[in-house]
């Protein structure tokens, strides 16, 4: 039988155990990457940021960018490399790295391209970090998502695309009272809530 004193030791050791610390990593130190790194640390949702991606000099430079205004932020830790290992133990892993479309490419034309990076990409995540949630950004982020999905083994609920949140009419979130169906770009289709 415990004692009452026994009770109280566990009841206190249960109370100082704090929870794993949150890190979230971003692969790819694109505009849209770094513009959401930003918004993660600036809502303090972090106690890790870590950034991946192959161009060494832009991660680089992102980077010191981060940690120079981090002076004024609460994330202790902000951390970067080229080697996927820096995605360990991630809670949240964001994917907005993939080969740029150009001047009259649709979106389909990039599936090839993106999906012999995510082929890379994906393994590396699931490695290092088994548990995560994959938030897919890069596209075709429909397309994407299913890949990341399939090559991932994980459950669907741990694979989330951004899809056609992306399209926009230049109305302000709230006053949206409507859907894009279909693939992110020209061949989306709005379709009205009634």
């Amino acid at each position: 039988v415990a004692t009452l004193k026994d009770q109280l030791i566990h009841n206190l050791l249960k109370q100082q155990q704090t929870p794993p610390p949150i890190k979230i990593t971003f692969v790819g130190v694109s505009a849209v990457g770094m513009v959401c790194a930003i918004s993660i640390l600036m809502k303090d949702l972090a106690d890790e940021l870590a950034l991946v991606d192959v161009m060494e000099d832009k991660l680089k430079g992102e980077m010191t960018d981060l940690q120079h205004g981090s002076l004024f932020l609460r994330t202790p830790k902000i951390i970067s490399g080229k080697d996927h290992n820096v995605i360990a133990n991630s809670k949240l892993v964001s994917i907005t790295s993939g080969a740029r479309q150009q001047e009259g490419e649709s979106h389909l034309n990039l599936d090839q391209h993106n999906m012999n990076i995510f082929k890379f990409i994906i393994p590396n995540v699931v490695k290092y970090s088994p548990n995560c949630k994959l938030l897919i950004v890069s596209n075709p982020a429909d397309i994407l998502t299913y890949v990341t999905w399939k090559i991932s083994g994980f459950p669907k609920k741990r694979v989330i695309g951004s899809g056609c949140n992306l399209d926009s009419l230049g109305v302000h979130p709230l006053s949206c009272h409507g859907r894009v169906l279909g693939e992110h770009g020209d061949p989306s289709v709005l379709v009205l809530n009634s």
